[in-house]
């Protein structure tokens, strides 16, 4: 005679198979695992990156290398890797990235040290930026940044009436920022020093800080960027050039130049894939810090407007995404995700104004896009946590569907 399991169990197990894991009584439906226009914007971002660079790199690298697809190659192999991280951050809950943020920012600062102590550090057209193993460089400035993040959205959760109410929850955070800052300075990395500033700033004043205060410290940022500026003569030459690039198109408004240039012949619809003249070494770094100009003449104003607004829908819904968790109490998810949409809206804008000669020349990878294997595992990361909050928000709210109990 056939075993025969009690009725209990076998009710139980046909509600997990049909419905999802069981929350007390009840039974939670299935959610989507990820969430999809997130997840879409970030792999057309990915792939539009992969065909850019291999289209920009291809002259290069046969120069330097005798490969043709040596950064192709590389590139490719970093999305792998990217892909793998990503899965891997997607599968921690949340609730391990709270409860250790104060190691991560630690070893975010280590790292920001070790860059600068010789023999450690390497040095790339005169910046101190990466730390080498091997084949591969690290770079530290991007692993503070979801370090810092990290930290920041921990610290809000436990500190958020002391940061609404006064100066003195508003300034705690100053130590471990301006460590950050002072070291990317010495780097120097004032690319990565703007971001940092700015979206520690947008999330304090996301959290509930006074208008006032607000406008206060960031008057007072803007004061210490512009002395930062004053301090490296080499940073104003910048500024005058980016003013009047023309003035002196050989020499300090060469970078300028040359990507108005690439935008230029770019004209509404593009030269077409791999038909770009200014990646033949008129545009220097093309493949990377001004791989959007090459985008802009190959594909056009078109190309370059469709990737600006795939940006745009794809921050728009980080943002939709973190108010969602703010309304459902979840503030530590909340402020990680702002942190993280103002970290790819910051180094979008940056890079394009860059590239569109609309900002100062500054060393900033457009994320995703840009080729790097810093940025874009440590881009992945960032979505594979945005992606895990939404996981556990949809989760947390077909539970309390059916328990009818409030979220928080």
């Amino acid at each position: 005679m056939a075993l025969q399991l009690p009725s209990w169990v076998r009710n139980k197990a046909m509600l997990r198979r049909v419905s999802g894991p069981v929350v007390g009584s009840a039974a939670v439906p299935r959610v989507l695992p990820f969430e999809p226009v997130i997840l879409t914007c970030a792999v057309f971002l990915m792939l539009t990156g992969f065909v850019m660079i291999t289209s920009a790199s291809l002259d290069v690298a046969l120069r330097n290398t005798g490969n043709a697809y040596f950064f192709m190659i590389r590139q490719g192999i970093f999305m792998l890797i990217g892909i793998i991280g990503a899965l891997v951050v997607f599968s921690i809950p949340v609730r391990f990235w709270l409860q250790t943020g104060h190691w991560w920012v630690l070893a975010a600062g280590l790292l920001l040290l070790a860059v600068l102590v010789p023999g450690i550090g390497r040095s790339v057209n005169g910046s101190q930026r990466w730390i080498g193993f091997g084949p591969i460089n690290l770079q530290p400035s991007e692993v503070a940044k979801f370090c810092m993040v990290i930290f920041m959205s921990g610290y809000l959760v436990r500190r958020l009436d002391e940061v609404r109410s006064g100066w003195k929850g508003v300034m705690k955070p100053a130590l471990p920022l301006g460590v950050f800052v002072i070291l990317l300075y010495l780097e120097p990395d004032f690319g990565a020093l703007v971001v940092l500033l700015g979206t520690v700033m947008g999330m304090i004043f996301l959290s509930g800080m006074k208008a006032k205060q607000f406008f206060t410290v960031a008057g007072g940022a803007l004061a210490l960027v512009g002395i930062f500026v004053g301090l490296q003569p080499y940073r104003l030459a910048r500024l005058q050039s980016f003013l009047d690039p023309w003035a002196d198109p050989f020499g300090k408004g060469y970078q300028l130049s040359q990507a108005q240039i690439a935008f230029g012949r770019g004209e509404w619809t593009g030269t077409g894939l791999g038909n770009s003249v200014q990646k033949l070494f008129y545009l220097p770094e093309a493949h990377t810090d001004f791989v959007f100009s090459v985008l802009a003449e190959e594909t056009g104003l078109l190309g370059a407007m469709l990737v600006l607004c795939v940006y745009g829908v794809m921050v728009l819904k980080m943002f939709q995404l973190g108010r969602k968790a703010e309304q459902m109490k979840a503030f530590f998810m909340a402020y990680v995700v702002y942190g993280f949409a103002i970290v790819f809206a910051a180094q979008a804008l940056i890079n394009i104004g860059v590239n569109s000669g609309a900002l100062p020349t500054k060393g900033l990878t457009l994320p995703l896009v840009s080729y790097g294997g810093s940025s874009l595992l440590i881009s992945c990361a960032m979505l594979a946590l945005v992606l895990r909050i939404d996981f556990e928000l949809k989760q947390l709210q077909a539970a309390t569907l059916k328990t009818g109990s409030k979220p928080g």
